[in-house]
């Protein structure tokens, strides 16, 4: 026999090892050690067996064999920290572990024969020469009986297993290579319904908790340890080798427990542009010998070049910049992105996550960008794939947040083993207003995928929402102990304290996410508020300028500008009209995206610029028809507001209804107002001298504390809900909220226009 693996050959008729047709010197026993162990390939082979079969005439301890070990590591260049062919089992044996072809052998590499006939002419394809009729007879009986094999074989794995994906072994010398088959194998299994990869940032998780580095190669250990701690089943290993001119495949799944190999395929390919094909091929066999049913392989096996690109060139990168974006680089992870996209524009997913990162980014306008281009090309996708984009569509492109809550609802009906659209729908029902179901969802989601950070992150914002705050700490705290670090975490905890009134916790929250991208400018800004909730408007400026220009410096010009317009917003609450205008217009030159415009209408209606804010509604309305919250939430507010600076609340109070369901709603941009419609209704209500239905308005600001947290605008309810109650005659319901309001903003700067009218009003109270 001649058995090859990566560029090894070794002929026990000859009894010669090569590399690369070159002989490589080694002592009889160790070659004879070698041949043994190739022949019990994927079998652990204890010791004693060994020193047997070995050594059969011969008195030798177990030096001997550690030292002929040695010996065969020193010539297959291999180093045993990092085995890739003899894996050493701890005090029991030795288990050689590559890929072999065996010269005998007809090569393992023809399709699998799920399909009779496609088997029959794949195999008649191979060669040019006539096949005789009992040759073709031969080939049938071979392939019915591989078909009923696979057809009635105990499946290996069930539907309540987990594996993971280690890297390939790329012996090849082609960095191509390295990446991308891992990720291509990735995309074919995981348009199985029934398999279940664990997710790529859990890994990177469970390396952390390992203490090694999040980027750390998954080597057959690394993956088998993380197999462990995952509690999986098995481990998935891949390889490609040379072989002459042409490449061999070879993946294989091992109990991730014993080590068991449970399930073995190879297939080659006869050139570079081949090899995703040869992909497909191994992937299919391999769901197949799994468990999995022929219906659901047949009806969810789109080509790897479909699916993702024919591109190995653009599928590294995009690989690459999984990698970022599972370890929430996002910024790191758009030039992988953009350079996949620019080796091949038809590249739907890596659209679909530029699109992904541009939102963690909150760089709004780019990430619906990206998602549009994904969604015009989302047939040259997964059906899977295709479902994702779909979400990622009606969410980013359009709006249509019920469309794309239902295109969840059918991912989960047609992929019910991936958990992520429960995590998904948590943020959507949020931004509905509906907050019990984003609670629910997003307490199912961190059930189903406990080692996943975001899922705390989320289900902790959902309980401060619900004033449930001890709760969101304990959240918190779970995350902590399973070392868990999420990007917005400071941020979130620095909310959580002034929820709490923990000051000094605040201030330490704001220091450790000082010089930390993509967090700093998100940190300024909530310090900004906070500052402004104090009434301390000159100090909230230096925050805000401060918060605009870390978004600069990391080139997020939607997010400074949304910074800008928020700060604006409080200034044309207070009264300083010219000054919020002037910082709208610079807003609006910087990054005119939908927020950014959504906001600056607000505020110049709040301004008085009412024709300016007409002129922006009428563009919103034209450009986002079918957008949710524009139509539903921010509209009607911001018409509404328009209705009362012309001094007509009466149709400020008709415009409102249709936000009446968003009343809670969770608005998605970088300042995260909330309640808007309540306060501009509340307003009107004033106006008509209403003030029990005012203060009904207003009190909602009090009972959702969680949800407004340190929103300037939510001190001024307390405010307007004193002059609600004064309008009633509830002197003393009066007196608290203006108390409430004034004690707050003791140290206010005092030439604020809002403060001097406030202490004139509660000096004239009964």
């Amino acid at each position: 026999m001649v058995y090859r693996f990566d560029q090894f050959e070794v002929d026990d008729r000859e009894f010669r090892l090569s590399e690369g047709g070159t002989p490589v010197p080694l002592e009889p026993k160790a070659l004879r050690l070698l041949i043994y162990l190739i022949e019990n390939r994927n079998r652990l082979v204890r010791k004693q067996e060994l020193l047997d079969k070995v050594w059969p005439d011969a008195m030798v301890t177990e030096n001997a064999l550690t030292r002929a070990i040695g010996l065969l590591r020193k010539a297959l260049n291999e180093d045993s920290r990092a085995p890739r062919y003899l894996e050493t089992v701890p005090t029991a044996g030795y288990r050689f572990i590559a890929v072999v072809t065996v010269a005998d052998e007809i090569p393992a590499s023809q399709p699998v024969a799920q399909k009779q006939s496609t088997l029959l002419r794949s195999q008649v394809r191979a060669s040019d020469k006539w096949i005789p009729v009992a040759g073709i007879l031969l080939l049938v009986v071979a392939a019915a009986g591989t078909f009923l094999y696979l057809r009635h074989s105990k499946p290996v794995l069930t539907e309540k297993d987990t594996v993971v994906l280690a890297d390939f072994d790329n012996s090849t010398g082609d960095p191509v290579f390295d990446e991308t088959l891992r990720q291509g194998v990735s995309v074919q299994l995981e348009q199985s319904p029934f398999l279940s990869l664990i997710e790529e940032d859990r890994v990177q998780q469970v390396l952390r908790q390992m203490g090694q580095p999040a980027d750390t190669r998954l080597t057959p250990p690394i993956a088998r340890e993380v197999c462990v701690r995952t509690a999986s089943t098995a481990v998935l290993e891949g390889s490609i080798a040379p072989l002459g001119s042409q490449y061999v495949l070879g993946l294989r799944a091992k109990d991730c427990q014993t080590g068991k190999v449970l399930v073995e395929e190879q297939v080659q390919a006869s050139r570079k542009e081949d090899v995703l094909g040869a992909l497909d091929q191994i992937a299919e066999k391999f769901r197949i010998r799994l468990g999995e049913s022929l219906a659901t392989v047949e009806k969810y096996d789109t080509p790897l070049a479909e699916a993702t690109t024919p591109s190995l060139e653009a599928l590294k990168a995009y690989s690459l910049g999984l990698d970022k974006l599972a370890a929430g680089a996002n910024t790191d992870s758009l030039p992988f992105f953009s350079h996949a996209v620019e080796l091949d524009p038809n590249f739907a997913t890596a659209y679909a996550r530029m699109s992904t990162a541009y939102t963690n980014l909150r760089e709004p306008e780019l990430a619906a960008e990206n998602i549009r281009k994904a969604y015009d090309l989302r047939e040259k996708t997964s059906e899977q794939e295709r479902l994702r984009i779909e979400v990622g569509y009606y969410w980013r492109g359009t709006g249509e947040l019920e469309k794309a809550v239902s295109a969840y609802e059918l991912l989960l009906q047609n992929y019910p083993r991936d958990f992520t659209p429960h995590g998904g729908l948590g943020l959507l029902y949020s931004r509905l207003g509906d907050i019990d179901r984003a609670t629910q969802e997003a307490r199912e989601a961190l059930r189903l995928l406990p080692d996943n950070a975001a899922n705390y992150q989320n289900l902790a914002a959902r309980l401060v929402s619900l004033n449930r705050f001890g709760e969101a700490e304990a959240v918190y705290k779970l995350s902590d102990e399973r070392k868990l670090p999420y990007a917005g975490r400071a941020k979130s905890l620095y909310l959580l304290a002034f929820l709490e009134g923990d000051q000094v916790r605040m201030a330490q929250l704001a220091a450790s996410a000082m010089g930390k991208r993509d967090q700093e400018d998100a940190m300024l800004g909530a310090q900004a508020d906070t500052e402004d909730w104090y009434g301390r408007v000159k100090a909230a400026r230096i925050f805000t300028g401060r918060s605009m220009a870390s978004a600069l410096n990391n080139g997020a010009k939607e997010t400074a500008a949304a910074h800008q317009v928020y700060g604006a917003m409080f200034e044309a609450q207070l009264g300083n009209s010219a000054r919020s205008r002037a910082e709208v217009a610079a807003a609006l030159k910087l990054a005119p995206d939908r927020d950014v415009r959504t906001m600056g209408a607000l505020t110049l209606a709040e301004a008085g610029d009412t024709a300016s804010a007409e002129k922006l509604a009428a563009a919103l309305d034209k450009d986002f028809p079918l957008d949710t919250l524009i139509q539903r939430y921010w509209l009607p507010t911001i018409r509404a507001e328009i209705a009362l600076q012309r001094k007509n609340p009466g149709q400020a109070i008709d415009l409102l209804p249709p936000a009446v369901p968003f009343d809670l709603a969770n608005p998605e941009n970088v300042t995260n107002p909330c309640l808007y419609p309540v306060y501009v209704r509340g307003k009107a209500y004033l106006a008509l001298h209403d003030g029990n239905r005012a203060a009904a308005e207003f009190q909602k600001y009090i009972d959702h504390r969680g949800m407004v947290r340190n929103s300037p605008i939510a001190m001024l309810a307390r405010l307007q809900l004193g002059r609600a109650y004064a309008m009633t005659g509830d002197a003393a319901k009066a007196k608290a909220a203006y108390q409430d309001f004034l004690t707050t903003w003791k140290d206010a700067d005092p030439d604020i226009p809002i403060l001097q009218q406030a202490k004139a009003e509660y000096a004239k109270l009964p």
